[in-house]
């Protein structure tokens, strides 16, 4: 590790001249953004900030900005260790490998200046099996290999996962693409990975989820980083990315069909998968304030991030937090709204076939059909397949959320139960259906082809 930072001192000293943030372009202050397009849990920091234009118009005609996409966050670290990128974002993990990597290097230390968006319980990382896998439970995944990006929120997730189900795996070190191409031929058993790769997968069935990151209940979220001597020497620049993250947060929760299909045509991720994260109740909540139940996840995550690097010493959290420079940008609701973990985008109306209101987070659903500008709210997930049962395969995307952790999922990949009268209720996975028959033996399992079945008719189980 000391050698990696000498090194790295002396690769800034040798490219002094060229560090970002100098003039350059005919005389324009420099801002250089490193970003992840296919991260999805980062667009109001990255893919969309960047697609509506927010930054440079905040910023005007005396700056430039350049934007550099890359897959993980590594990359963006080693840039930033090395001066040449001054705002990044990236997940949970990679933010304290980031910060370790750089504390000791002062034109390189970086600050957690913002938060992109979060999953309270975990949600946004997930573990899956091939669809033919035997495999039902991550302890059937007991050593066998399992694909993960080394490092990443994904892997952190993993390694916490297994501590606690008491099982070890050989994790095989793998960009997500690769992983995902291993997982299909075979090479690994399992994938644990981040947003949005999970729910890729899913949708494309070319994965089975086994493992619901919200099992854990332990918050994970991605954040943006600025290289402290840059945001002192340019405190307006800072100001001005974090005014334009807020607009992009705001455009996200007013026009999250649009957004999602913004996303969608940037990325080549298909706008469905988009929508299941960054949509109403998505599995990621969008909220740009720094709240204590992510730091105090971040300190605990310090720990797991020692099993995963013998090279991480450690950070401390608290020094690397500044949301000082937030609560200028953000103004005097920063506390109040700083405080709430209420999702600011919550699916609401009136269900067209049900005709109840829509509002209860815990059971609100949504149809995304064919050739339509607008989603359909559901009620509840048995007014849903309802509506899907009338739609006549003319079915975009229908999204459930998980009957006791809430996480939002496919409605056609999700594991469904029923219960005497009628209802039924979506999970994310089996072992989440196994845990609740365990505590409610009357319900029984149904497939999603006979879940729709008994519905067509019109039932009036909700």
């Amino acid at each position: 590790m000391r050698r990696a930072l000498m090194a790295a001192a002396l690769l800034l000293a040798a490219a002094a001249c060229s560090v970002s943030g100098a003039a350059g372009d005919g005389g324009k202050i420099k801002l250089v953004v490193g970003y992840q397009s296919k991260t999805i849990n980062t667009v109001t920091a990255g893919t969309l900030l960047r697609s509506l234009g927010y930054l440079e118009k905040r910023l005007g005609d005396r700056y430039a900005v350049e934007w550099q996409d890359y897959e993980t966050g590594a990359p963006i670290t080693a840039k930033m260790v090395a001066g040449k990128i001054d705002i990044g974002s990236m997940g949970d993990y990679p933010l304290l490998i980031n910060a370790a990597r750089t504390q000791s290097i002062p034109a390189a230390r970086t600050e957690l200046i913002s938060i992109t968006g979060y999953n309270l319980r975990g949600g946004l990382n997930m573990v899956l099996v091939p669809p033919g896998s035997t495999a039902r439970t991550l302890s059937d995944l007991a050593g066998t290999k399992i694909s993960a990006s080394v490092g990443s929120a994904g892997h952190g997730t993993l390694v916490q996962a297994m501590e606690r189900a008491k099982i070890t795996a050989e994790v095989v070190n793998h960009q997500p693409a690769v992983g995902a191409a291993q997982l299909e031929s075979g090479g690994v058993q399992g994938y644990a990975q981040f947003v949005a790769w999970p729910g890729l997968l899913a949708f494309q069935g070319k994965g089975r989820l086994v493992y619901d990151g919200s099992a854990l209940d332990v918050p994970t979220f991605h954040g943006v980083v600025a290289r402290q001597a840059y945001a002192k020497e340019h405190p307006e620049v800072v100001d001005a990315f974090l005014k334009a993250q807020l607009d992009a947060t705001r455009y996200l929760h007013e026009h999250p069909l649009e957004a999602a299909e913004s996303v969608a045509e940037d990325t080549g991720l298909p706008a469905e998968v988009v929508y299941l994260y960054n949509g109403r109740d998505g599995i990621s909540t969008f909220d740009v304030t720094l709240k204590e139940p992510l730091r105090q996840a971040h300190e605990r995550d310090v720990a797991y991030l020692k099993q995963i690097s013998s090279d991480f010493s450690g950070v401390d959290v608290r020094a690397f937090v500044n949301d000082g420079y937030l609560r200028k940008a953000y103004g005097a609701a920063y506390d109040k709204d700083r405080a709430s973990t209420v999702n600011p985008a919550t699916t609401t109306g009136t269900d067209p076939l049900c005709g109840e209101p829509v509002g209860d987070p815990g059971t609100a659903s949504e149809l995304w059909l064919a050739g339509e500008s607008a989603t359909r709210p559901a009620a509840t997930p048995t007014c849903l397949l309802r509506q899907i049962a009338a739609a006549q395969g003319k079915v975009r995307a229908a999204y459930v959320p998980d009957t006791v952790t809430g996480t939002r999922w496919f409605a056609d990949r999700s594991v469904w139960l029923k219960e005497p009268g009628g209802r039924l209720l979506p999970f994310t996975t089996q072992e989440g259906a196994d845990g609740y028959r365990a505590k409610h033996p009357k319900a029984e399992p149904v497939d999603y082809a006979d879940a729709l079945a008994s519905v067509a008719g019109g039932g009036d189980a909700r």
